[in-house]
């Protein structure tokens, strides 16, 4: 099927689905009103020395810090007894709270969803258990590449509980549906009518942003790809139809009119994504001096002194000279798709060869590779573009900070994924001096290691960032340990654990931090949560599983030389927020005994280094809770049952029996496997009621092939 028999089918379906939106409302709008301004300088600029959040930021924090959070802290640590403090003592010291997630793609959206399960006072076990309350007690929410996915996804569906936006609630929310493959969600079959609707839908879409003169490239089919996932307006009924627009046309510029965020129930979001000289190789290297982006609902820019620079999210895809359109009337609005920004933030074509059809790493058994080699022959087939590597974002800072902005003599910038400088965890826009962060909950779901774990390489390259060329606009990074080596001789890749819990000055140089990196179940179970970056399909019960186990982990802690959880996690994590409110008084109050007891376990001290060897019987290597899975199989199956009966009739019996043999033999083991903790949880804890539905899939599968 060609790509114009694409167009006009579509072009059909639109006018009968206009009122929910339409896959064509991705293009932006061009040669729009630009914005008041005396001077028609859209563009803020500071210095290092002058940086101030825009104006409706500050609103929006003293809102949230003023009306939601001081109840939130009692909601949590009630008066503060448990840890030995008086909660009221602090009532005007709160300190501000920011948590950043990164690492690549679905592994890194799981994962993050996991952890904030366990950190969501929504959630009756993690409430009881007394982790739940921080997400409700944070100021800032900052996520890039996969992470940014987890970020707009919340924010985007009003910010419902994680569970809930993972699984979804039977009405609203369809969930993300991780077992439709990203890239060819049917099958592994080109020719497939479902996967040739999907990426025709996506390729109408871009074409509709192409025509309006905006350079398009593999990021945006990756951002659209994406959006049918982390949107809210696809469920597997409207999958492979213009039904909605699957995202297209919701706008991170129109965050603020959601009620979650009307009210300040949601912390401030963030997202994301380095970028690369405009001018250079689009497939080379990221250097630390690449300048690094963030997103938000209000302006887009870097705090990076080398530009120093915001621009309004609303008029993004506008470029400016000086600060200035064109004319009055030059402006681009619309440009700023929530499907873009995490396209965006997850741009990683540069890095798998993309623009030469390699896609390296990319799973040919799945159809991932297939699939994206004739998306890309489609869309460079039909559009022009200046490079289908990077995101394309027309400048609009062009002329701005000459002497030392990469990109202030170019007409485009080129945004790249987040973590390709090697700084997967979004601290960066968490430490600039302006937000005043006093504790940073960084959420590591890197794949460092051969077997996919953290291993500190995010930490130590921010830190080398931050001092090497961040140190007059950032606040300094806490002492962490020297190298990787070091990072797993102590084993802090490995737990929970604190940094920067002594400062050696009032106000602390730096914030502290509460790092939570993906790693192995305490207990030795077989851990499912390191799986590669580029696995773009989960079954339901790998899902659960994954999800449980950073649920389970972040719950729990550590207790040393033993794998079982420790009892007093929760309030040394109550100890390790609340900890910088102390400082904020004159003269600071001693560290209580519950808290000192605490971060004698869980800080790291760089005078006496834990040791790795306190954390006995990991399992670190991955385990596939579902081999094989039924997903594509199953669909396969469906659409092609009277074929299969007519023309191979002996092997489908054959098949039948070996599937209904493996059906026997995995309920027979399910009570046995290692993933039994999975069954153990509470009815009421919302995220793991649905692992029971995995077996009907099986039973679905073995009565479709007699």
């Amino acid at each position: 099927m060609t790509f114009s028999l694409f167009l006009l089918l579509f072009a059909i379906q639109l006018s009968s689905v206009a009122a929910q939106g339409s896959i064509s409302d991705y293009a932006p709008t061009i040669n729009a009103p630009c914005p008041d301004a005396s001077d028609g300088v859209l563009v803020r600029t500071f210095t290092p020395q002058t940086q101030a959040l825009n104006p409706q930021e500050v609103s929006y924090l003293d809102a949230r810090e003023s009306n939601v959070i001081p109840s939130a802290w009692s909601d949590w640590v009630g008066n503060g007894s448990a840890i030995g403090y008086s909660l009221s003592l602090f009532n005007a010291s709160l300190p501000r709270i920011g948590i950043a997630v990164g690492g690549q793609g679905y592994r890194t959206a799981q994962f993050g969803a996991g952890v904030f399960s366990a950190l969501d006072a929504r959630n009756s076990t993690a409430k009881t258990l007394g982790t739940g309350g921080l997400l409700q007690v944070a100021s800032y929410l900052a996520g890039s590449s996969g992470g940014s996915w987890l970020t707009a996804s919340l924010v985007l569906n009003d910010w419902p509980g994680p569970s809930t936006l993972v699984y979804g609630d039977g009405g609203g929310l369809s969930g993300w549906m991780l077992n439709l493959d990203l890239i060819a969600p049917s099958s592994v079959n080109l020719g497939d009518g479902n996967n040739q609707a999907y990426w025709g839908s996506i390729l109408a879409s871009v074409e509709a942003k192409a025509k309006a003169s905006i350079d398009t490239s593999l990021t945006d089919l990756w951002g659209r790809a994406v959006s049918y996932h982390f949107s809210n307006q696809t469920t597997s009924n409207n999958f492979y139809t213009n039904s909605t627009g699957h995202g297209a046309g919701q706008l991170w510029s129109q965050i603020p009119l959601l009620p979650s965020y009307a009210n300040q129930s949601m912390p401030f979001p963030i997202i994301a994504a380095d970028s690369i000289p405009s001018a250079s190789n689009p497939t080379s290297a990221v250097s630390l001096d690449s300048v690094v982006y963030e997103f938000t609902p209000l302006e887009f820019g870097s705090w990076d002194p080398n530009l120093s620079a915001m621009a309004p999210m609303a008029y993004s895809g506008t470029h400016l000279v000086n600060g200035i359109a064109s004319s009055p009337s030059a402006c681009v609005t619309g440009f700023d798709q929530v499907a873009f920004m995490m396209g965006s933030s997850a741009s990683i074509f540069n890095a798998v060869d993309g623009s030469n059809g390699n896609f390296t790493g990319f799973d040919n058994q799945d159809g991932d590779v297939i699939g994206m080699q004739f998306l890309y022959q489609q869309l460079s087939s039909n559009v022009q573009s200046r490079s289908f590597n990077v995101a394309n974002w027309p400048n609009a800072f062009q002329g701005v900070n000459p002497a030392t902005f990469q990109d202030s003599p170019s007409q485009w910038l080129s945004i790249v994924d987040g973590g390709s400088n090697l700084e997967q965890i979004p601290l960066g826009s968490l430490f600039t001096e302006a937000r005043a962060v006093d504790v940073v909950v960084a959420v590591d779901a890197s794949a460092d290691d051969s077997n996919q774990w953290p291993n500190g390489t995010t930490l130590l390259t921010t830190s080398q960032r931050i001092s090497s060329l961040l140190s007059s606009s950032h606040q300094a990074f806490p002492p962490i340990p020297s190298s990787v080596q070091d990072f797993l001789s102590t084993g802090v890749n490995l737990r929970p654990t604190f940094f920067g819990c002594n400062p050696s000055q009032i106000p602390a140089e730096y914030p502290l931090i509460i790092y939570i990196p993906n790693s192995p179940p305490l207990d030795g179970s077989a851990p499912a949560s390191n799986t590669g970056d580029l696995q773009f399909s989960y079954t339901p019960l790998s899902t659960a599983v994954f999800i449980n186990q950073a649920f389970q982990n972040t719950l729990g802690g550590f207790k040393p030389n033993t794998t079982s959880p420790d009892p007093n996690w929760p309030k040394c994590l109550q100890c390790a927020a609340l900890d910088r409110a102390r400082l904020k008084l004159t003269p600071p109050p001693p560290r209580s005994d519950v808290c000192t007891q605490c971060f004698s376990q869980y800080c790291y001290d760089p005078s006496n280094p834990p040791s790795a060897s306190a954390l006995p019987g990991r399992d670190f290597v991955y385990s596939n809770p579902d081999p094989g899975g039924v997903t594509k199989v199953e669909a396969f199956l469906s659409r092609n049952k009277a074929a299969i009966i007519g023309g191979v009739v002996a092997v489908v019996i054959v098949a039948g029996g070996g599937i209904a043999f493996i059906f026997w033999w995995r309920r027979w083991t399910e009570r046995k496997n290692r993933y039994t903790r999975v069954h153990e949880l509470r009815d009421d804890d919302e995220p793991w009621k649905h692992y029971e539905s995995y077996p009907a899939e099986l039973e679905m599968l073995r009565l479709s092939l007699f």
